[in-house]
């Protein structure tokens, strides 16, 4: 029955790795889903079927009630809450980490001495220690993105002596714990070792600025994967060190693609991200003027006269579901012979992939989304470029604006274009809270109001 389970294992496995390939673009995205699904039913199935697995009333009641919630929150949860969601199921993940190597702590019927008791101690305090990090800063992510706590970025007097007082505190007791996990103070060393990961990580993610949060949730998904991992040697599941292997490092890079599209090193982010200057950057004096404002009936003018025609969505495109509107009007311009093609900037929206995913669920043909790395140079020989609720990915500060808190960040450069409409409801900042010169560019125009209705009132009028 154990080579059966191994093999069962190693299959599911099999299908997570196909599955991270599939999800690598949007035409296998749907396949790579497939696999994903599949490895994991495989996974369920071949731990179910497991002799170790005796007590079947408590765990298909789990099952069902943890369905259930599931269940629940994919039909409930709109896409501009999937950050907070992504977020918050990575806590489940730190949770079920400290859980486990609680319970493998205190399991009496396990007896070792030697190599094999320091490495397996070593294995739970340090699946301990990674769970509860990302326990806590997962819900401090969830309520950044929630705006339940503020994005500003908290920044404690000596906070990052404060951090590495943490970390050496937690070596050494790992070290005292590993020793000697039998001693009367080796329990209170690994509840003071919980305590201590558990504010560090509430410490971490507080103190990084809303612009980074889709860095954050990023780092998290690796965290809660090396967690995973780390259960998985405890454990001795071979199942779980692979998944665990596969998120931890597909998160790593996944952050550092993303800190590279931003011009960060993932270590200045971790240390606190974007907005650390804000406030002195709030208070700038220059005079940008009034911003001009366009009518939905000019604006389908411009589109009308227009022979190329780029649209960069952000999140607010996301928070007023204006993506099908958006497709709408892409297919009625192209219908006129006009070329319109997507420009995606890496961190657009507050997920990794946000606006690939509304547009795909809208329907957009694949080849018209473009990423940044291949569209930018375009836009000076774009006629009009269409703004839709996006803010420091098309902010001109990144790059003519030294001191600017987002200066060296890759941004897609709208302003060059021959005209740019600009979407928003209202003139406020966006995350990195910096004001925006574009929408005071002689060459940009504002239509205010609801990005869905504003991009309907075009499609009647173009």
């Amino acid at each position: 029955m154990t080579g059966v389970l191994s093999m069962a294992y190693l299959l599911a496995g099999i299908f997570f790795i196909l599955s991270l390939s599939g999800l690598s673009s949007q035409e296998t995205a749907r396949r790579g889903n497939f696999y994903g699904m599949s490895g994991m039913a495989i996974a369920i199935l071949a731990t179910i079927a497991a002799p170790e697995v005796t007590n079947y009333g408590i765990l298909i009641t789990a099952m069902l009630v943890g369905g259930a919630i599931g269940l629940w929150l994919a039909v409930r949860v709109e896409m501009t809450a999937m950050p907070q969601l992504v977020a918050m199921l990575h806590s489940f993940v730190g949770l079920a980490a400290v859980l486990i190597g609680w319970g493998g702590y205190l399991d009496p019927s396990i007896h070792l001495e030697g190599a094999e008791a320091a490495i397996h101690n070593t294995e739970i305090y340090l699946g301990i220690f990674i769970g509860a990090v990302t326990l806590t800063g997962s819900w401090v992510a969830y309520g950044k993105l929630q705006g339940s706590i503020s994005g500003s970025p908290m920044t404690l007097p000596f906070r990052h002596g404060l951090n590495v007082i943490a970390l050496v505190a937690s070596i050494i007791m790992l070290v005292l714990f590993v020793m000697d996990s039998h001693s009367s103070s080796a329990m209170m060393m690994l509840i003071a070792m919980t305590v201590i990961a558990c504010l560090l990580g509430v410490h971490l993610v507080a103190a990084i600025g809303g612009a980074d949060m889709p860095v954050v949730v990023s780092m998290l998904n690796s965290y809660s994967g090396w967690a995973a991992a780390a259960t998985g040697f405890m454990l001795g599941n071979d199942l779980l060190i692979i998944t665990g292997a596969l998120v931890g490092s597909s998160g790593a890079i996944l952050s550092y693609i993303m800190c590279k599209a931003m011009n960060r090193s993932f270590i200045s982010v971790i240390l606190g991200g974007f907005g650390n200057d804000s406030s002195s950057t709030a208070g700038d004096d220059t005079e940008y003027g009034e911003a001009a404002s366009v009518s939905a009936e000019e604006a389908g003018q411009w589109l009308k006269d227009a022979d190329r025609i780029i649209i960069t969505p952000g999140f607010g495109m996301a928070v007023a579901h204006a993506q099908q509107a958006v497709a709408d009007l892409t297919e009625k311009l192209r219908k006129q012979g006009k070329e319109v093609r997507f420009a995606i900037h890496p961190v657009a929206g507050r997920l990794p992939g946000h606006m690939n995913v509304l547009l795909a669920e809208a329907n957009v043909p694949y080849d018209l989304v473009l990423e940044m790395d291949e569209i930018n140079q375009d836009f000076p020989s774009t006629d009009v470029v269409m703004v839709i609720g996006a803010n420091d990915i098309v902010n001109p500060d990144a790059i003519e604006k030294p001191n600017s808190p987002i200066a060296g960040m890759p941004v897609l450069e709208v302003w060059k274009a021959k005209k740019v409409i600009v979407l928003k409801r209202s003139m406020a900042t966006g995350y990195a809270g910096v004001q925006n010169p574009l929408f005071f560019k002689e060459n940009s125009a504002m239509l205010f109001g609801d990005a869905k209705e504003s991009v309907q009132a075009l499609v009647s009028n173009t």
